[in-house]
């Protein structure tokens, strides 16, 4: 399967007037648009005679066969909007359907721009958010059916995805939704309000949200549990990792990645963090090179920071080893690529070693956190 193209849109096409239309969309987003064979033939010179040089990377894709198209692209595209009959985009899609935590966003658009129909992935794959972006762009209005959407009740698992969170126990997030939407409480354990931020304080939700500490947690019942430390593993629990640890890594030359890992999982499991809350990783830049770490670090977090030894040592960490000082310039690599990565943040675990392997974490502040 082809991974996806990062946050590029698939717009399709099926007349001139949507062709027209997509072409205007596309001025707005990164986008590819796709359409038949025989409209891009009629109108590609006279496209390329009019429009901008700075429009010229926007002519549409030929297509013969919607269906084989889609067959292709449905899982490149994070984000797909047809132009035209929500019909056609219906079976379209039908065959290439997994599962709401899989399935790309999928919206539909009436060549007049009248609505921008959310269809497929809503919350969790961004279509109501794509749907409000196309109506902004073209002046339609965007139609959302899911529940919360429209009762005003807050969606869990879109603000998770919003603000860029790891959802754990994702079926979980429906019996949330579905107690709310009957007049049910929710417990909620957030003690950070990096999820809900303030829907936590009797005023949203009708006040169907109630804070609830871990020690009175009701297993069987509908819960939200936001938390960087482990817990909160229920049936009713949608479990909600905010990517708040900064992992600060250093290692001997040829240490293997499985190395690395393990000792990672043991001290995060000795300080009773969770690995799904890893935002960054950081190193020294003489690890630039190191296969075991690099990869290490891709399986664990999404970005990987490298250091200079002179910021390194600009940190006050206590850490320190005079091998390492004489060796790269720093007394501290772990420790400090930790503490630089959370930006004002502190420890939440020291510096641990193993024979070749150091590791040490800090938390981010939660102001510090994109999108929350």
């Amino acid at each position: 399967m082809t991974q996806a193209q990062g946050g590029r849109t698939a717009l399709y096409a099926f007349s001139g007037q949507g062709l027209a239309l997509a072409r205007r969309i596309a001025t707005h987003m990164i986008a590819d648009i796709y359409a038949p064979e025989r409209l891009v033939l009629q109108t590609s010179e006279r496209f390329a005679a009019q429009v901008p040089e700075r429009l010229a990377g926007q002519g549409a894709r030929p297509f013969s066969s919607l269906h084989d198209l889609v067959a292709q692209t449905f899982a490149r595209y994070p984000r797909h909007v047809f132009l035209g009959a929500a019909g056609i985009a219906v079976r379209a899609i039908a065959p290439h359907l997994r599962g709401k935590d899989v399935d790309p966003a999928v919206v539909v658009l009436d060549q007049a721009a009248r609505f921008a129909v959310s269809l497929l992935s809503g919350h969790l794959g961004g279509a109501n958010e794509l749907a409000r972006e196309l109506a902004a762009i073209t002046n339609a209005t965007p139609v959302i059916t899911t529940g919360t959407d429209a009762a005003g009740l807050p969606s869990v698992d879109e603000l998770a995805r919003l603000r860029n969170m790891v959802a754990g126990n994702l079926p979980a997030a429906k019996a949330v939704s579905a107690a709310l939407l009957e007049g049910r409480p929710v417990q909620v354990f957030d003690p950070e309000a990096r999820l809900l931020g303030d829907l936590c304080n009797g005023d949203d939700a009708g006040g169907l949200l109630m804070p609830t500490e871990p020690g009175a947690w009701n297993p069987d019942a509908p819960g939200v549990w936001c938390h960087w430390r482990t817990g909160g593993a229920f049936p009713q629990t949608f479990r909600v990792y905010p990517r708040c640890l900064a992992l600060g890594l250093g290692c001997r030359k040829g240490v293997p990645e499985k190395e690395i890992l393990a000792h990672v999982a043991a001290v995060f499991a000795q300080a009773d963090l969770a690995l799904q809350g890893i935002a960054a990783v950081g190193t020294a830049t003489i690890k630039r090179e190191d296969p075991g770490l690099c990869a290490a670090a891709a399986a664990l977090g999404p970005d990987l920071v490298f250091y200079e030894p002179k910021a390194l040592a600009s940190v006050t960490a206590a850490g320190q080893s005079a091998t390492v000082r004489r060796r790269i310039g720093t007394g501290s690599v772990c420790e400090a690529a930790a503490l630089l990565l959370a930006q004002g943040g502190e420890l939440v675990a020291a510096k641990t070693k193993t024979e070749r392997v150091t590791c040490a974490v800090a938390l981010m502040p939660h102001q510090n956190l994109g999108g929350a």
